[in-house]
């Protein structure tokens, strides 16, 4: 019970303050939408350069690690995309979608502020890692299947499919920063300390209002039929997911105690609002993939919490 109360309901009721701002019309829709660009855009962003840039990549890059988080991930993807196909004979466009909600888990607003909170900031090493490669690799993947569902029969161009999917991932915020931080690593942290002072100023704001402004987006969701689809996502992302993590880190690669933290922890994570973006950004799925991330973060209260007991 301890772990609930000390670990998870602390970023639930950030979230929750938010939510009900939002719901009470004490922040406006637009004011939301301006808090979340910021922390995407700007804070998050910021935050994974700094971290990126300080990480001891010799030390954080660990095959068991990324092969046990990155295997659960796209057996998530599989089991969602094969199941909104066969068994809700939704259109491949939707599947590619839906998939993708069962692929790219909250890694990194609720995920770096759940595992800081139960094992301390010194336990993030392997959260940045996974995080590292995630938006990119994640993102290149759902739009170069979405593009390869929209044009089949289209006769669009393996380098045009290429350019398109490379120009979508290498402009999302997140990569950016990444994509710093590894220049700023490799190139020895020359920035002067007055810059890190206000990298470290703004890194600060980022999962507070991340989290909060995850809130009030919330409010504009609505849990609306297409029940089995949502159900299957929870599924995947809650339970699927981090017992693949577990059972191959454990297990197979013996990873030592933080990492395997780390990398359940983040697979534990419901969607993030990156799961609907996805689907709005193409038009398909849309309501499935909201219902599901408002289902299944109220639902990892509790499967976070099994988590963290079932962790040593």
């Amino acid at each position: 019970m301890s772990a609930l109360i000390d670990v998870i309901l602390p970023v639930f009721l950030v979230m929750g303050f938010g939510y009900a701002a939002t719901r009470m019309a004490l922040l406006s829709e637009p004011a939301v939408d301006s808090l979340m660009r910021f922390a995407q855009n700007f804070a998050v962003p910021v935050l994974l350069f700094r971290s990126i840039a300080q990480l001891d990549l010799s030390a954080a890059y660990d095959a068991g690690l990324m092969i046990s988080f990155y295997s659960g991930a796209f057996a998530g993807f599989a089991v969602c995309f094969l199941g909104a196909i066969f068994l809700f004979r939704r259109p491949v466009t939707d599947a590619v979608a839906i998939g993708f909600a069962g692929l790219f888990s909250n890694s990194l607003l609720l995920g770096l502020a759940i595992t800081e909170r139960a094992y301390g900031a010194a336990a993030l090493t392997g959260n940045y890692a996974i995080i590292s490669i995630h938006a990119p690799m994640l993102y290149a993947f759902g739009i170069a299947l979405m593009e390869w569902a929209r044009t089949r029969g289209h006769g669009l161009s393996a380098p045009r499919l290429a350019r398109q999917i490379a120009r979508t991932t290498l402009t999302q915020p997140l990569v950016i920063g990444i994509l710093c931080g590894f220049m700023v690593n490799m190139a020895g942290n020359p920035l002067p300390s007055a810059v890190w002072s206000a990298v470290d100023m703004l890194a600060r704001s980022a999962i507070p209002v991340a989290i909060f402004g995850l809130g009030g987006v919330l409010v504009r969701y609505r849990i609306e039929g297409d029940r089995g689809p949502v159900a299957l996502i929870a599924l995947a992302s809650l339970i699927l997911h981090p017992a693949i993590v577990y059972g191959l880190g454990r297990w197979v690669f013996g990873l030592d105690t933080a990492a395997l933290r780390s990398a359940v922890m983040t697979a534990a994570m419901a969607p993030g609002v990156n799961a609907y973006l996805f689907a709005h950004m193409y038009g398909v799925a849309k309501r499935v993939n909201a219902s599901a991330v408002l289902v299944a973060t109220a639902l990892s209260i509790l499967t976070v919490w099994g988590w963290l007991h079932i962790l040593p």
